[in-house]
């Protein structure tokens, strides 16, 4: 899984940071990408990098003010002529599909995909076989809502000398074992799956948070995560203003993350007044509470590999 950071700034866009996207990429685990709010000019973001707009299958929006919205219909209308066809799913608060439904159909924009919309209620969003979305109501100045997704177990590695000295013949039989599946020899022998597989391997957890103030809703949302992506709109300095326009301090973005026993915190949605030299500064002050806090920029990658981050 990797994490590619498409706009990091809040409020407006600056020269060095564009409003907010963030790509999960989820290409090796499923052969998707998840995008996580739209700013504006998200679709150009997309241009500096290797991202294919037609293996977006599911937007989730956190919240509807325009420096997380206002790229959407741009993004949608470029998706049909760059190859999209397959179905698309928006999840977002209530309003979104309205607003997205009206400037389309304003603007005379066609789709060459269906184009589907959720409506974000707490609890569970999305499950499948692989994952299992959860959403929660943050605390903004209008309603706004924070996205845990939750990878379900891995099948655990099959043990091919194991399964080699049952019986089981180099071929499809192994792959099947390695699915899961009991299988039968020949000779008639039940092999069972779980006899020659290691145990499954855990998957990982990820908390997405849109604008909030402190809370303790985004530590239930963040609890025991492995990466949880928070705002961090202020520095400590100022806890009183953040909290008057809903936002958080770097500050209290750590004390989020450590409060909910999380493995890794990645800052973004930072103010234009924070200039190239006051983010290492900015930075520090969030690691004294929460030493794994990294600072996300504009097109910053981040892979999650072997319960690690890079």
């Amino acid at each position: 899984m990797q994490l590619h950071f498409l706009g990091t700034g809040a409020g407006m866009p600056s020269k060095d940071r564009n409003t907010s996207a963030l790509m999960v990429k989820l290409l090796d685990e499923i052969g998707e990408l998840w995008l996580f709010d739209c700013g504006e000019a998200t679709q150009h973001q997309i241009l500096h990098t290797s991202l294919k707009p037609r293996k977006v299958t599911k937007i989730f929006i956190t919240h509807l003010h325009g420096d997380h919205i206002f790229g959407l219909p741009g993004f949608l209308s470029s998706r049909s002529f760059q190859g999209g066809n397959d179905p698309l799913t928006v999840f977002g608060p209530a309003g979104l599909q309205h607003w997205v439904e009206q400037t389309l159909a304003l603007s005379n924009t066609h789709l060459t995909y269906p184009l589907h919309f959720v409506e974000v209620q707490e609890g569970v969003m999305l499950e499948d076989e692989h994952f299992t979305v959860y959403a929660k109501a943050l605390r903004h100045v209008i309603p706004c809502y924070g996205y845990r997704i939750e990878q379900k177990p891995l099948p655990g590695e099959l043990l091919i000398e194991k399964a080699r000295a049952l019986g089981v013949p180099k071929g499809p039989l192994l792959g099947q074992l390695k699915k899961g599946q009991d299988i039968v020899l020949d000779n008639g022998a039940l092999i069972q799956a779980k006899d020659v597989t290691a145990p499954p391997k855990k998957g990982f957890t990820l908390t997405i948070l849109g604008d909030t103030k402190y809370c303790q809703e985004a530590v239930q949302l963040a609890m025991k995560a492995d990466i949880v992506v928070h705002e961090a709109t202020f520095d400590g300095t100022t806890p009183d203003l953040a909290a008057s326009y809903g936002h958080t301090t770097n500050v209290e973005a750590a004390k989020v993350a450590q409060q909910a026993g999380a493995n890794y915190l990645l800052l973004n949605h930072l103010s234009a007044r924070f200039l190239s030299q006051d983010l290492p500064q900015f930075l520090a002050e969030a690691q004294h509470i929460f030493p794994q806090t990294l600072l996300a920029a504009d097109q910053t990658i981040f892979t999650w590999h072997n319960h690690q981050l890079f």
